[in-house]
């Protein structure tokens, strides 16, 4: 009494940890815990052992250097309230002020664990292990209050994207690519959608979900040239009259592809007898998306002229054009 009296620090503090000690982790019963097995600990090696067996997917083994990261803190709370810090395992281990202090808030408000030591403190390596236990020996008692916003555990890798805009081939430039992201199974978070070189022809899609890779992200998807669109190819001239070309005289006719996108220009013609390929046609490329087809029709009667654009027929494909003496 005559320390406290005269202000002994040192004293007083001595005390103060002993009263913990006794009270608090001594002497207290935890839920499964070995009665007897308890008695044969020290007071360190009984918290730290109930903490274990809290945290088995952890290597707990000190009271200091061990909680750096704030992630064990994460973990402590969700394993006395399942769904007060359920993506504590995601937490980045180099913000460890902050998951120490959002773990620290979410059990001092709904487990009733007052901040006995600051977030800074406790991630301290040189941190005092005796603050640390006092403020780690108040979980075991710990009682969860009502109303507390407990969530599902995330988990990134039950979320799967499927849909040909994600496929390995397929894909054209200027064609819109559409997959699905379904999160169903791996609970309630952000999903965020990343294309990396878009003016290349390979993409990387990368599918994050609550700020993790899903399962198979990133997606590789090689991108193909644009297939141009027939139906914006007109033709027009002599050659494609129904009437007026004659045997054995050049005619020709013009080919317009401006706006049509990328493709080939494909000519055939079908005689009365039916043979493909006669007459032979020239086609020259005249610039500005216009091209010229020649020809010289050997025979009489109903000619078929089949004009394609990227293999596809364009509008009123195949010109019927009857051809006289």
């Amino acid at each position: 009494s005559k320390a406290i009296v005269d202000g002994n620090l040192k004293l007083i503090l001595g005390l103060i940890w002993t009263l913990i000690l006794h009270y608090s982790i001594s002497m207290p019963m935890w839920d499964e815990e070995d009665e007897e097995e308890a008695k044969r600990q020290t007071p360190k090696q009984r918290l730290l052992g109930w903490i274990q067996n809290r945290l088995p997917q952890l290597p707990i083994t000190n009271f200091s250097k061990d909680w750096q990261s704030g992630r064990a803190l994460g973990a402590l709370v969700d394993s006395c309230a399942p769904g007060l810090c359920p993506d504590w395992d995601s937490w980045d281990p180099s913000r460890g002020v902050d998951n120490a202090r959002e773990a620290m808030q979410q059990a001092d408000e709904w487990l009733g664990i007052p901040q006995v030591i600051t977030p800074e403190e406790i991630v301290d390596p040189n941190v005092d292990e005796h603050s640390v236990m006092t403020y780690l020996s108040q979980f075991p008692k710990a009682k969860l209050k009502p109303g507390a916003p407990l969530r599902p555990k995330l988990n990134p890798k039950k979320a799967r994207a499927y849909g040909p805009g994600i496929e390995p081939t397929g894909n054209v430039v200027q064609q819109r690519a559409e997959f699905t992201v379904e999160t169903i199974s791996a609970g309630q978070g952000e999903v965020l959608v990343y294309v990396e070189d878009p003016d290349g022809h390979r993409e990387e899609v990368t599918v994050l979900f609550a700020g993790q890779h899903i399962a198979k992200s990133p997606f590789e998807v090689q991108v193909g040239r644009a297939a141009g669109d027939a139906g914006r190819v007109t033709a027009s001239g002599p050659g494609l009259e129904p009437l007026g070309n004659v045997v054995n005289k050049s005619t020709h006719f013009e080919i317009f592809t401006a706006g049509a996108g990328p493709g080939e220009v494909g000519v055939s013609i079908v005689d009365p007898s039916g043979r493909r390929g006669t007459p032979e046609t020239t086609l020259e490329d005249r610039g500005a998306g216009t091209f010229r087809c020649s020809y010289k029709p050997q025979s009489e009667g109903s000619h078929l002229v089949h004009v394609t654009f990227g293999g596809v027929p364009i509008p009123r494909s195949p010109f019927s054009v009857t051809v006289g003496q």
